[in-house]
This record gives C-alpha cells, sequence and structure tokens, in this order.
C-alpha cells in the first residue's frame, strides 16, 4: 500500500513539472525554423517562442503563434494570409516596408500594426540593418465574424503615453497599444481575440504586483533590463520568482500568479516588457 501511495505521489509531482503553468524560452536559445514567412527566402528567418513551430504548441489555447522574424537588409518575407487568424506586428530593430493588401506602410522601430485575418500581408527589409518583428497570431473562433479595415492599421508607441493603473502602483507605468475594436483607451482598437497589447515601463525598482487572470492567457518579453518575473505559486501558496533579462519571455495559462520586480537601479534606464493578453472565455 505504501509503494503504491509513494508511486502515486510521484506521478502527480511529474505530473506538475510538467505542466507548472507557464512555458518560457529566451531569445538567444531558440533556432530558426522555416516557417510560412521565411521557407526558402533568403535572408528570412523566424524564431518560434510560442506556438506554431515550439514543441508545446498544444499547451496553448488562442495564441497561434509567438516569435520573432528576422530580415536581412534587402530580403522581404513571402506574402500571406490567414483566414482563421488575427495577427500583430511589433518592432524591435531596424526599418522596413509593411505590406498589406494592394497597399504598403513604411515601418520603424516601436511600430505596431494590426493584420486582420484573410488579407495578404509581408515584410520587406529598406536599411542596412536587420530588421526585427515580434510577430503574434491569435486563432479566430468558427463563426466569429471580423472586419476587415481597407488600410493598415499602424501606429508608434513613442505616441503613446505613459499612464498609471492605479492597481499596479506608481513605480510602473503602462502604454497602451492595441485592444479590441470596442476599446476607449487603447491607441488602436482593432482586435477580435487578442484584447491588450501594452508595454509595462518600470522606474528603478518598480514591480508589476503580482496577480494572475483566471480567462486569460498572457505574455511576457522584456524588451530592455533584467529582474524576476512571478510565474505560479508554490505549495505554500508563494509567489514563484524566476530571475529573468532582455531577451526572456514567458507564456502563462489562465489563472497562473504572474508578476515582475525590477534591478534597476536609480540612473539606469527603465526595465521594459511588451505584453499581451487573450481570452479563452468564449471557448
Amino acid at each position: 500500500m505504501r509503494k503504491i501511495l509513494f508511486t502515486f505521489v510521484l506521478a502527480c509531482a511529474a505530473l506538475a513539472a510538467a505542466d507548472p503553468g507557464f512555458l518560457r524560452r529566451n531569445l538567444a536559445a531558440v533556432q530558426p525554423r522555416p516557417d510560412d514567412l521565411t521557407e526558402g527566402v533568403p535572408g528570412a528567418s523566424y524564431k518560434p517562442l510560442f506556438g506554431a513551430g515550439d514543441p508545446d504548441a498544444g499547451q496553448l489555447t488562442t495564441v497561434a503563434r509567438y516569435g520573432e522574424l528576422t530580415l536581412s537588409p534587402g530580403a522581404a518575407s513571402a506574402v500571406v494570409s490567414y483566414p482563421a487568424e488575427e495577427q500583430m506586428y511589433f518592432v524591435t530593430a531596424g526599418a522596413g516596408v509593411l505590406v498589406y493588401g494592394a497597399e504598403t506602410a513604411p515601418l520603424r522601430k516601436n511600430d505596431f500594426a494590426y493584420l486582420s485575418p484573410g488579407v495578404r500581408h509581408g515584410i520587406r527589409n529598406s536599411s542596412d540593418a536587420p530588421l526585427r518583428v515580434i510577430l503574434m497570431g491569435y486563432r479566430i473562433p468558427s463563426g466569429v465574424k471580423t472586419d476587415s479595415p481597407p488600410h493598415a492599421m499602424l501606429a508608434n508607441a513613442d505616441d503613446v503615453q505613459l499612464q498609471v493603473l492605479g492597481q499596479h502602483g506608481p513605480t510602473t507605468q503602462f502604454k497602451l497599444l492595441m485592444g479590441l475594436t470596442s476599446s476607449k483607451r487603447d491607441k488602436l482598437a482593432a482586435a477580435t481575440v487578442m484584447n491588450s497589447l501594452f508595454i509595462m515601463d518600470f522606474a528603478p525598482g518598480g514591480t508589476n504586483i503580482p496577480h494572475n487572470h483566471p480567462a486569460e492567457e498572457e505574455i511576457y518579453l522584456i524588451l530592455r533590463g533584467a529582474g524576476e518575473i512571478v510565474a505560479g505559486r508554490d505549495a505554500d501558496g508563494k509567489d514563484i520568482r524566476h530571475a529573468a533579462g532582455e531577451g526572456e519571455a514567458f507564456f502563462f495559462k489562465p489563472g497562473t500568479q504572474v508578476g515582475y520586480f525590477s534591478h534597476a537601479r536609480e540612473g539606469q534606464p527603465h526595465d521594459l516588457i511588451l505584453a499581451a493578453r487573450s481570452s479563452v472565455r468564449s471557448r
């Protein structure tokens, strides 16, 4: 009987270890893999952090893909479309041109764009430096209709005002980049599934107070700085902290405890995190 009980405990522990409530990736460690935008395209590469191309893609519900697209100077991605997936681009380095249907629009660092389901789109690098873009894709549930804007919805994070959200305290300020089509507060009210794309700006020693979203998946990508990411709780209900720095990405399942504590000191640049949330409530 004791042997059976011991085996059961070990099995439960193994299950908990295999499904901790979050996934963690590092941009520097993830190897490029061919995808729709880059396969057979010279000078183009894609690093899958979460979703398509990642071995743990089956653990995600709303997120179809999340990764980094890189184009060498003069290179261009393939032009693609997804009838049941909305996508967002966020430019982290370089400059280029966005292809959206029959139109084109210039891209620069910190630009972000909404790409409607079914609209053909792609990117080309018009600069003499690498162009790097965080690519996000979200599944549109069957039967849900979406509107396709006739023109690309595009803005730059530098033009979005920082603001304090009361529940998070004064040491972290937010740039609300993109939300649902019904949004009244985001720079772009564009999406159907991805309900909040934002940047968190941390003062030295600042924190995103640990919390959880019972019905939302969330992704954090550290754009700058280093600190501790809260990801889950231990058996005693205490927050678990993970040392993390620039290029680290975390995917949080619904209900997982999340947060961040900056290690920056006075006089150092503020830590920056690009975050995105999506609801699983209606699925």
